[in-house]
C-alpha cells in the first residue's frame, strides 16, 4: 500500500510591518494683535491760540537769519579729510596686490593630485546566483556534491511534533545502494541513476505500536529520482526500501507483516519509507492515516530539515 501523497511542506511566511505617517499638529501660537488707530491726543490747553488777520510790523521782525556759509579754497577753516583717506586706501591696495603677485611668481607650480579612480562595482553577472527551481542546489549532485551523513539527517535520538514523540532505535549507512533496497525495478532505477549511498534509520512511536524505517538514496539528479519514484509506485508493493530492524523489542519485528511503503522526491534525493504496526496486521483506512502521520512527522523532523538546508546552500548545515 502506498502513501496518500506528498508530505505537507512549510512555506516561508513574510509579514512586513506597515508604517504610517501622521501630519504634525500646527505648532506655535497665533501672533498677538495690536490695537490699530484710536483717538488722537487732545491739543495742549495752554498753547497760545493762533492770531488771525494780524500783519507783522518791521519792529516785530527779529534779526535776519544768518546766511549759509560757502566754502572757499582760501578759507583756513577745517576741511574734509575723505579724499586723503581714499588716496591712502588705494595706495595700500596697490602695495598688497604687488606683494601677492610676487608671492605667486615665486611659488613652485605643482600639478594637482590625481583623484583616486572609483572602485568598480561588481556586476550582477559576477555574483554567483542560486540555482532556480523548487529544489535549488539540491536539484543535482553537481551543485550539492557533499555526501549525506547519518549525523546530518538522523542526529537526534528523540523527536517530537505536536505532542507526538518518536524514538530512533538504529541507523545505518550503506555505500552499496542495492544492499538497502528490495525489488528489481527500483534496483535498476537506482543503478541507472548513479546512486552513491543510502542512509537509513528506524523509529518507534511513544506507545511502541507504530514502527518504521526511513531511507535516503543519493542520486545523480532529480530526473533519476523520478524513475525511482515510478518504480516504487503501484497498488502492490514489490519495490521499496529494505526495513532496518533494531535490537529493541519494538523495532525488532520490522519487515514482518503488512505495511505502507513509498518514495518521496526532494531534488536528487529519493526519500523511501516503510511503516507498519508492530503486530504486522493489515491496517484499515483510519490506521493507514496513523501510519502516514508518523512517517510525515519523522521525515519532517529529520531528513527534510537536512535537505532543506542543502536546497538553500548546497552544503551540509554548519
Amino acid at each position: 500500500m502506498g502513501f496518500p501523497g506528498e508530505p505537507p511542506r512549510r512555506q516561508p511566511y513574510v509579514n512586513p510591518e506597515a508604517g504610517q505617517w501622521f501630519d504634525a499638529p500646527p505648532s506655535g501660537r497665533e501672533q498677538e494683535g495690536r490695537p490699530m488707530g484710536g483717538r488722537p491726543e487732545s491739543a495742549d490747553a495752554d498753547a497760545e491760540p493762533p492770531q488771525i488777520g494780524r500783519r507783522r510790523s518791521p519792529e516785530d521782525a527779529g534779526p535776519p537769519p544768518p546766511r549759509a556759509g560757502m566754502w572757499s579754497p582760501y578759507d583756513e577753516g577745517p576741511r574734509s579729510r575723505r579724499p586723503i583717506f581714499l588716496a591712502i586706501g588705494g595706495f595700500g591696495l596697490l602695495v598688497a596686490g604687488g606683494i601677492g603677485l610676487a608671492f605667486l611668481a615665486n611659488t613652485p607650480s605643482t600639478p594637482p593630485a590625481a583623484s583616486p579612480s572609483p572602485t568598480p562595482n561588481p556586476s550582477l553577472s559576477d555574483i554567483p546566483q542560486r540555482p532556480g527551481g523548487e529544489y535549488g542546489y539540491a536539484a543535482s549532485r553537481t551543485t550539492d556534491p557533499s555526501p549525506l551523513t547519518l549525523k546530518e539527517a538522523f542526529g537526534k535520538t528523540k523527536v517530537t511534533r505536536d505532542k507526538r514523540s518518536y524514538t530512533m532505535t538504529v541507523r545505518r549507512h550503506d555505500k552499496k545502494c542495492k544492499s538497502a533496497i528490495t525489488g528489481s525495478k527500483i534496483t535498476k532505477a537506482v543503478n541507472d541513476g548513479k546512486c552513491t549511498q543510502v542512509i537509513r534509520a528506524s523509529f518507534r512511536d511513544k506507545s511502541g505500536k507504530i514502527i518504521g524505517t526511513i531511507g535516503v538514496a543519493n542520486m545523480r539528479n532529480s530526473a533519476a529520482v523520478s524513475k525511482v519514484v515510478s518504480a516504487g509506485a503501484g497498488k502492490e508493493r514489490k519495490d521499496y526500501v529494505k526495513p532496518l530492524p533494531g535490537k529493541d523489542k519494538a523495532t525488532k519485528p520490522l519487515g514482518d507483516g503488512e505495511a505502507i511503503a513509498g518514495v518521496w522526491k526532494h531534488g536528487h534525493y529519493a526519500v523511501m519509507l516503510w511503516f507498519q504496526f508492530k503486530d504486522g496486521r493489515l491496517p484499515d483506512k483510519n490506521e493507514r492515516k496513523q501510519l502516514n502521520q508518523a512517517a510525515v512527522d519523522i521525515a519532517e523532523l529529520t531528513v527534510f530539515r537536512a535537505l532543506d538546508s542543502r536546497t538553500l546552500t548546497g552544503k551540509p548545515p554548519q
